[in-house]
C-alpha cells in the first residue's frame, strides 16, 4: 500500500503527502449518488410525410372544378378536382345506341343462323360487334368515373398547380396531398450500433425552427441490409405530430435511447486519477481516513462519470485536496459547494 500511495504522489508530481503528527487534511468531498442514466446516440436525418402521393389525371380534358384551398386539410373521397365530361357523356350515349343496334341485330341472326339461312361469318361478325360495343361502354363508363379525383387519405392539400377551365394533358401533375400526422424520421446509422437497437426503441428530435421543443416517437423499421460503401443502414422512425410543427423534409438532430439504467452510481469527474490504463479515487472511510481504490469507469457525463465497480452508494469520494492526502490519511470533509443542482435523470449521448 505504501509503494502505491508513493505511485500517486509522483503522478500527481506533488510535493507533500501523509501530514505530520496524524494532523487531518482538509479536502472536498462528495457522495456516490445512484441515479437514472440514459444513454443516446446522437444522429442526424430527415423528416419524411407519412403518406404523400401526386395528384395526375388519367383523362384528358378541362378542369371544370376544384375542390379545396392550398394548404387545407381534406378527408378521405373528398373531391380534389373535376374535369369536364362532356364529351364523354355524349360518346357514351352514342356507343349506348350502337349496342342497342348490335344487340338487335345479334337477336335477328340467332333466329336466322339456326335455320341456315345466313352464314356462320355474318353471325360471328353481329356477335363481334356486339360484344366491342359492351366494352366500349365499359371504357368510357371508367374513364366517366376518372374525372373526379378524389383523396386517397387524410391529409394536407399542397400547391395548386392548374386552374379551372385549363386544358390539361393525360398524366398532368394537378397537385399533392401528403399525410404528416404521424410523420417519419429517416436516418443512418453506422453498423456498429446495430446491436444497441430495436424497433420500438424511444427517439427523440429536435429541428431547428422550434429548438425548445423535442418531439418522442419510435423506432419502427431497421434495414436489414447494411450500406456497404457508408457501413450504415437506414433506420426510420414515427413521430406524432397533429400539431403540425414537423414538415417534410426538415433536417433533424435525433438522440436515440439505446440504454436505460435506472440505479447507476456517479460521482464528479474531477475525483477520478487515472494511471495508465487504470482509474483510481480516494474515497472516505468511516474513519474519516483516506482509501485508495480502484474503479471502473462506464461512460462519461457532463462534469460527472459512472462508476462500474469500485465503489457504493453513499460512499464519499475526495474531489480536491487528494493530492496531499496518502492510504490511511485522516481527513477532514468539506461539502463540494461548487456542485451544481443536478436533476433526478441524467442524459449521456455518445456521438
Amino acid at each position: 500500500m505504501f509503494g502505491l500511495f508513493v505511485l500517486f504522489l509522483a503522478g500527481c508530481g506533488k510535493q507533500g503527502g501523509m501530514p505530520h503528527g496524524g494532523f487531518a487534511v482538509s479536502v472536498v468531498a462528495a457522495p456516490v449518488k445512484e441515479e437514472r442514466i440514459e444513454e443516446k446516440i446522437s444522429l442526424v436525418g430527415t423528416l419524411v410525410a407519412n403518406e404523400t402521393v401526386e395528384i395526375k389525371n388519367q383523362v384528358a380534358g378541362v378542369i371544370e372544378q376544384i375542390g379545396f384551398e392550398e394548404g387545407q386539410t381534406v378527408k378521405k373521397g373528398q373531391m380534389l378536382f373535376m374535369i369536364d365530361a362532356h364529351k364523354l357523356n355524349a360518346t357514351l350515349a352514342q356507343t349506348e345506341a350502337n349496342l342497342s343496334m348490335a344487340q338487335t341485330t345479334f337477336d335477328r341472326l340467332s333466329s336466322l343462323i339456326s335455320a341456315g339461312a345466313i352464314s356462320q361469318q355474318e353471325f360471328d361478325q353481329a356477335k363481334s360487334d356486339l360484344e366491342v360495343n359492351k366494352a366500349k361502354i365499359d371504357l368510357i363508363k371508367a374513364q366517366l368515373a376518372e374525372t373526379v379525383l378524389p383523396a386517397s387519405f387524410d391529409g394536407v392539400m399542397g400547391e395548386r398547380k392548374v386552374s379551372v377551365g385549363q386544358f390539361v394533358e393525360q398524366g398532368t401533375t394537378l397537385s399533392y396531398l401528403i399525410s404528416q400526422d404521424p410523420i417519419k424520421a429517416e436516418f443512418r446509422t453506422p453498423e456498429r450500433f446495430l446491436g444497441q437497437l430495436k424497433e420500438g426503441q424511444s427517439i427523440q428530435v429536435t429541428v431547428a425552427a422550434y429548438p425548445d421543443d423535442i418531439f418522442d416517437g419510435d423506432v419502427y423499421f431497421i434495414d436489414p441490409q447494411v450500406e456497404e460503401q457508408t457501413r450504415t443502414a437506414l433506420i426510420k422512425a414515427k413521430l406524432p405530430n397533429s400539431e403540425g410543427k414537423l414538415r417534410q423534409g426538415m433536417f433533424a438532430n435525433l438522440d436515440l435511447l439505446v440504454n436505460v439504467r435506472s440505479k447507476a452510481l456517479t460521482i464528479p469527474e474531477e475525483a477520478l486519477i487515472p494511471k495508465g490504463d487504470e482509474v483510481y479515487v480516494f474515497a472516505v472511510d468511516s474513519e474519516s481516513k483516506a482509501q485508495i481504490k480502484p474503479v471502473k469507469v462506464g461512460i462519461r457525463l457532463a462534469g460527472k462519470a459512472e462508476i462500474l465497480e469500485g465503489l457504493s452508494a453513499g460512499e464519499n469520494v475526495i474531489v480536491e485536496g487528494y493530492q496531499k492526502v496518502g492510504p490511511g490519511s485522516p481527513v477532514k470533509m468539506k461539502d463540494n459547494s461548487s456542485e451544481t443542482t443536478e436533476s433526478n435523470s441524467t442524459e449521456n449521448s455518445v456521438k
